[in-house]
């Protein structure tokens, strides 16, 4: 046990914990950062973000050899091959020098790592049991919990992580699949399916809903990604459930069910990834030895500065209310210590975007249309396709679209809507202007540089057709 009492004890290494751990540790506080797993950074930077966007970056570039993109601009060669053990390595060491480079931080900072499971065993103490059996209490004057979620199962269809797969197991096959189902055309499901397509599985997406990318997409958007990741080859069944799932040596056979004909269908693959969401990591955390409760969806309930019913035990992250997103997890992380230490916590979730990493990707900001509808708000539409901005047409990449929502009366933009092939950069400038409270007019007279002109800047071009 700690000679001292410390300040801060953070309960996960996450993107929300790490980042508060060493905000604490710069404001003064004498903080531990708990870590049940091997390496810091936890789902994101592990088995998360972090490996998917390197799939997904070099899956596209084999995407565009293999189907003759390069050709067209003027780039040939022969005997194209996929080296998968290849591709994994450099995704690994991606992981790993990002991860290393946070224990590098904690030192840097003064930040006491303890790596093992932290159980809270009352309002200043958290117990540490590590991987050799001991266990570690630590006296703490706050307690954070950090600890994130996990993949929600599904009932009825039990993961190897060989043949049958959640989001982990999807980031480390040992070779492309033959055919490939999915369950669930939200964002982790459409961006590790279009991995596994553009290395060459047959890949198709069941979705309950009748839309792709999860809820919070607007629906033009959601219509819009379906049309190009059909024309890339992605097949989806919306609308439709998935009743059984039954293994068959090499081969699974999966029954869907149509929500609106009410027919059934059996298909078959010989890999099955399950993606239908992730919920929040609150078991055995101690939470009942202090009395906090957690919601019907096992969340943690906070106030306004992230505190739980009890006092000085915050929470943030996928563990509480809120999109479960690594870089809403960081701005709670920050603002949560801060608070600790007398500052201000406000942070306004509207402003929080999101981003599907597909290609093209989809970015978006603020509110969608259907939201707007639904609150009576009186709004004008602007829209801008992106096969008439130069810097697409010179990269031959023009599959999107810009969509700004703005107030009727007073022009200020309520939400911005991305497809492009980098739309998660430019949806950045709409996430500053809608912080700021930015009018269309104030967008459109900032100057950009051509030709890349940002699609943001069409709203020149948009503020004069706008409709209703």
């Amino acid at each position: 046990m700690f000679s001292d009492q410390v300040d801060l004890v953070v309960i996960g290494s996450g993107p929300g914990g790490y980042v508060a751990a060493i905000k604490a540790a710069q404001l003064g506080l004498k903080t531990v950062c708990v870590e049940k797993d091997d390496t810091l950074g936890g789902t994101c930077l592990n088995v998360g973000c972090i490996p998917s966007k390197s799939l997904l970056n070099n899956s596209h570039l084999y995407h565009m050899a293999d189907h003759k993109d390069l050709e067209k601009r003027g780039i040939e060669f022969d005997n194209l091959r996929l080296n998968l053990d290849q591709l994994m390595a450099q995704k690994s060491g991606a992981v790993k020098a990002l991860t290393g480079g946070i224990a590098h931080l904690f030192k840097q900072n003064k930040v006491e790592h303890i790596q093992g499971f932290g159980t809270i065993t009352n309002a200043n103490e958290v117990t540490v049991k590590k991987a050799d059996g001991s266990s570690q209490a630590v006296s703490t004057k706050n307690i954070l919990i950090a600890t994130g979620s996990e993949v929600t199962p599904f009932p009825g269809v039990e993961i190897d992580e060989k043949q049958v797969v959640s989001s982990t197991g999807a980031l480390s096959l040992s070779k492309v699949p033959k055919k490939m189902i999915v369950i669930g055309a939200g964002v982790i499901g459409i961006e590790l399916g279009s991995v596994w397509q553009r290395l060459g599985a047959e890949v198709t997406l069941i979705e309950f809903l009748g839309f792709i990318g999860g809820m919070g997409i607007d629906m033009e958007i959601a219509k819009v990604l379906q049309r190009s990741l059909t024309k890339q080859g992605l097949k989806f069944k919306l609308n439709n459930k998935v009743t059984a799932a039954v293994r068959s040596g090499d081969s699974i056979k999966v029954t869907v069910e149509d929500m609106k004909k009410g027919k059934t269908a059996e298909l078959d693959c010989d890999t099955l990834l399950v993606c239908i969401g992730r919920r929040p990591y609150t078991i055995n955390l101690g939470l009942d030895s202090v009395g906090i409760s957690t919601d019907d969806r096992g969340r943690v309930p906070v106030n306004n500065r992230f505190q739980t019913s009890v006092p000085n035990i915050y929470a943030i992250g996928d563990c509480i209310a809120g999109p479960m997103l690594a870089h809403k997890a960081e701005d709670e992380g920050i603002l949560c210590v801060e608070g600790i230490c007398g500052g201000s916590t406000h942070i306004d979730y509207n402003c929080i975007p999101s981003v599907i990493y597909t290609h093209p990707e989809v970015g978006w900001v603020g509110k969608t249309e259907e939201q707007l509808k639904e609150a009576g708000v009186d709004y004008k539409i602007g829209k801008f396709m992106m096969v008439a901005n130069s810097r697409s047409k010179c990269n031959m990449d023009t599959d999107g679209l810009v969509k700004i929502l703005a107030d009727k009366k007073t022009d200020k933009m309520l939400g911005a809507h991305i497809v492009s092939s980098v739309a998660g950069e430019l949806i950045n400038e709409a996430v500053l202007a809608l912080e700021y409270g930015a009018s269309c007019e104030d967008i459109a007279r900032v100057c950009h540089a051509h030709p890349v002109s940002c699609p943001l800047y069409t709203t020149n071009a948009i503020r004069s057709h706008f409709h209703n």
